[in-house]
């Protein structure tokens, strides 16, 4: 527990460098980063790294997309991806006796959807002026607050199993206690952001009724992205995506239910405004 919590220290203190940091291109740096991390442990722990040329596409798709969605066009995020497909298809002709057509698919899919769930930040960011950065941080806040949420309630209450044979650990009571307690908390999250912001002279009003909705969805949406990455790391007979974060395991590890709520945050700001 004590590694667990010095580890998210460590990142809070990070992630709050890079969200100050944002108007810059460390923001794109820091999902770059991120997101190839993230291909590597699902190509690493489901055997797709010996496909090297395939695997250093990936890559490059991975590290670039970041910086392609912040300054380039939609054309030519499109014109990009389908070359990196491309490229995947072609070397797939070359080294067919060695790469089957379920690994071509699923480095493709797996790249594709990470990479873009993830840069869903980098569009949140640039989506508002003024509250850009907030989005970013109500976009982890959801996704984690939920899932600490979750942790202890279903540490110190759970007793019915939610899906044993793909998470055993989780319990129906850390489930809800996480949709429920997590929205509270970014409520009064999302409040003592707007105190703040009345102090520095930008007041504005909330717009109470979608952030329930968006701390509620989001909630469930972390349930799924965890319950997705425990599916994949079972069906793989591993216990972490990775060790790079002691007491917490790997990048997809903790951004496992960031990759389903990022996209959801994303769509939605685009069309309600939870600040009026």
């Amino acid at each position: 527990m004590l590694t667990r919590i010095l580890t998210a220290i460590v990142g809070i203190t990070i992630g709050v460098i890079v969200i100050i940091l944002s108007d810059t291109v460390v923001l794109d740096i820091a999902i770059s980063v991120l997101t190839v991390g993230i291909i590597y442990e699902l190509l690493s722990n489901c055997k797709c790294l010996q496909y090297k040329i395939h695997s250093a596409v990936c890559f490059i798709f991975a590290a670039a997309l970041p910086f392609l969605t912040h300054y380039c066009s939609q054309s030519v995020i499109y014109i990009f991806s389908a070359l990196c497909i491309l490229a995947m298809m072609t070397g797939y002709i070359f080294y067919h006796k060695q790469l089957n057509f379920d690994k071509l698919c699923f480095m493709i899919a797996s790249t594709i959807l990470s990479s873009m769930a993830m840069c869903c930040m980098v569009r949140l960011k640039n989506m508002d002026s003024v509250h850009g950065k907030f989005f970013v941080v109500i976009c982890l806040a959801a996704a984690w607050l939920s899932d600490g949420a979750a942790y202890f309630v279903g540490t110190f209450l759970g007793k019915h199993k939610l899906c044993p044979e793909i998470s055993p650990k989780k319990t129906v009571e850390g489930a809800v206690g996480g949709v429920v307690g997590g929205t509270l908390i970014l409520l009064a999250f999302v409040v003592v952001y707007q105190l703040i912001m009345k102090y520095n002279g930008h007041g504005f009003d909330i717009n109470y009724i979608w952030v329930i909705c968006v701390g509620l969805i989001s909630g469930i949406l972390s349930i799924i992205g965890d319950l997705s990455a425990s599916l994949i790391k079972r069906q793989n007979n591993i216990k972490d995506f990775g060790k790079i974060m002691p007491g917490h395991g790997g990048v997809l590890d903790r951004f496992d239910s960031v990759l389903f709520v990022a996209p959801f945050m994303a769509l939605t700001f685009e069309y309600v405004k939870m600040f009026n």
